[in-house]
């Protein structure tokens, strides 16, 4: 670490310099005690406090969460020390979930305003800093979050002053005399190294990934699914962070260009967050760079902040998630697991950030595999963090769930298509039981398939606009039939060869409950304000006797002539080939010229024969 503090601090400032168990004897019993947060937990306070335990009954100790040692969380300190946790990490689980400790389940962006105005007033606060400089100011450098509050609403704050703790800017100083008691220190700063991922995690970063454009900002969130989303940002372009916690992915993304702030609409340029989990080289990174903004939790937490940002993305994850869409993300069942966090503030924040988008990621399955993360109802004693109303993209290694502005039925068929395969006939069987699906879904029971996301790829009309095709999903059932009633009458007769003015809801499931290999429907979209509209429709069904499928396909009135037609046909041929299938059947009018120079030009050995006013092709393929 460079040098750029006063070097002759310790003299200065010798009044106020003790040892760690000095300063801890002036701690009384029954205080409030702050300990610091995450890598900057100061240990050698904290080991001082604990071999006090004995002489510090009804103490009770509270912080955000920390990733050292918590000696004071042992079941034996617990007739001293009472643990208070705003974010329940694995050094305290076991003491809170025994009972012998506690939970405050509280939006971080309010966890200062707590402090501030005495709610929760702090009797002392345990911190770390770097060495003042010449002008008496010292970093909290990896830990700006909310100990900054604590620090300025304490009665006696103990700082342990540390030369490997980095000096970062934004909004991180303290002022030397702001302190009441320093303990020089020269301690490797605790380390997190970044976990490894699992193909399931890689394969959720990607799904997530996909929604991110270039130019957003985005959010993550503490856990493997977040990280493992920066793995596939990589090839993104002028992505902005703001974040209430950076590891040192967020060093692999600035280096490689994908990370610069240059759309930011607030802190242009800027990497802007509240604390990181880390190792040495993040730390050494942070050092002095103006690149990183750490600021307070009150100003990277506030909605208000967050919703200014455009393209806003904030990414976080959840326990469980129910088909209606309600999110449990800081307990499983009735033992308390982890914290509310900043998921709710993230996800209002971005949720209203214009272009914004507000995601909630989980595995589809846990425990090996054996129970489903997507389910009908919560498990009992599970909280709701966010809200049915407020949740907008749940996202699994299946696939990806719209919910917000879906009707129940909408949400419990988009979150069974991206549940696990082995839980989806289960799920669809509760949904009806739960009225949340009509009793005539269960026609559908083993028929929701996700069609592989390799098959997905864009059309440009030679007006130069995109469509993008994409194997149908199980929720687009109503774009299905939106489509059919926007189509006018002669299309309708040419693509169904009657003059029909409904469409059975049972011809359109036959659509999209199909299993990509046999039956095979392709969609053209294009992206609309409130999402996707289908504008094109491929099929082919095969007939394994002969391993010949029939083929079909319709285009949006307005749509027409501009190719969209023949790309389809040579889309499917090129699925069917791979799936090993030798040719296409299909039957067209007579009078319907377009469609028959479409079958004429597929490139295949063409067998047709005219009954009447149908035409019957074999389409063979080379």
């Amino acid at each position: 670490m460079k040098t750029r503090y006063d070097v002759n601090w310790q003299e200065k400032y010798r009044d106020s310099i003790t040892t760690a168990e000095k300063a801890v004897a002036r701690i009384r019993p029954g205080q409030r005690i702050f300990v610091g947060t995450g890598c900057a937990e100061p240990l050698q306070l904290v080991r001082a406090l604990t071999q006090r335990a004995s002489e510090l009954p009804d103490t009770e100790i509270v912080h955000l969460l920390t990733f050292g040692e918590a000696p004071y969380a042992h079941k034996e300190m617990a007739q001293y020390f009472r643990v208070n946790s705003f974010f329940i990490a694995e050094n305290v689980r076991d003491i809170i979930q025994e009972g012998l400790g506690d939970y405050t389940p509280i939006h971080l962006s309010d966890l200062p305003r707590l402090i501030d105005s005495g709610q929760l007033p702090l009797d002392v606060a345990l911190i770390q800093v770097s060495p003042p400089d010449e002008k008496g100011m010292c970093s909290l450098g990896i830990s700006v979050d909310v100990v900054k509050t604590a620090a300025e609403n304490a009665s006696l704050v103990i700082a342990q002053v540390n030369p490997n703790m980095p000096r970062t800017h934004g909004d991180s100083l303290l002022h030397v005399y702001d302190m009441d008691l320093l303990v020089p220190v020269d301690d490797p700063l605790i380390e997190v190294p970044p976990v490894e991922l699992t193909e399931e995690t890689r394969q959720i970063g990607e799904n997530i990934a996909s929604l991110i454009d270039d130019g957003s900002t985005i959010e993550v969130g503490i856990g493997r699914i977040p990280q493992a989303l920066l793995a596939f940002l990589k090839d993104k372009k002028d992505l902005g962070i703001h974040t209430e916690m950076i590891s040192d992915r967020i060093i692999d993304l600035i280096e490689c260009g994908a990370v610069t702030g240059a759309r930011k609409t607030v802190d242009r340029g800027k990497v802007v967050t509240s604390f990181c989990l880390g190792t040495k080289r993040l730390y050494d990174y942070i050092d002095d760079n103006p690149v990183f903004s750490f600021r307070p939790t009150e100003y990277v937490n506030d909605p208000y902040v967050i919703r200014q940002q455009h393209k806003m993305v904030a990414v976080n994850v959840a326990l469980e998630v129910d088909l209606t869409g309600q999110v449990c993300a800081d307990s499983i069942g009735t033992k308390f697991f982890s914290g509310v966090g900043g998921q709710v503030d993230f996800n209002r924040g971005a949720a209203k950030a214009h272009g914004g988008k507000a995601i909630i990621a989980l595995p589809s399955t846990a425990k090996g595999g054996t129970v489903s993360r997507i389910v009908t109802r919560l498990s009992p004693g599970a909280g709701v963090v966010t809200t049915r109303a407020g949740v907008h993209y749940v996202v699994t290694e299946y696939g990806v769930a719209y919910l917000h502005g879906k009707s129940i039925q909408e949400r419990a068929l988009a979150l069974i298509s991206i549940a696990h395969p082995k839980f989806r006939a289960q799920l669809l069987r509760e949904a009806i039981e739960a009225k949340y699906l009509s009793a005539s879904m269960a026609d559908i029971e083993g028929k929701i398939h996700v069609g592989p996301k390799e098959l997905r790829t864009t059309y440009i009309t030679p007006e130069g606009i995109a469509i993008n095709f994409r194997p149908i999903h199980p929720t687009d059932e109503p774009r299905m039939r939106d489509l059919f009633y926007k189509l006018s009458q002669q299309t309708i007769y040419y693509r169904f060869m009657s003059f029909t003015k409904i469409i059975p809801r049972k011809q359109i499931q036959d659509f999209v409950y199909i299993d990509h290999r046999n039956d095979v429907t392709i969609v053209g979209t294009l992206e609309e304000a409130h999402g996707e509209e289908v504008v094109a429709v491929g099929s082919y069904y095969l007939d394994p006797k002969t391993n010949l499928a029939e083929v079909a396909f319709v285009v949006a009135d307005q749509w027409q002539n501009q190719g969209i037609g023949t790309f389809l046909l040579q889309y499917l041929i090129r699925i069917a080939r791979r799936n090993g299938i030798r040719g296409f059947t299909a039957e067209v009018l007579a009078e319907n010229k377009a469609m028959q120079a479409v079958f004429n030009k597929s490139n295949c050995r063409i067998h047709s024969q005219i009954s009447g006013n149908v035409v019957s092709y074999r389409l063979e393929f080379e």
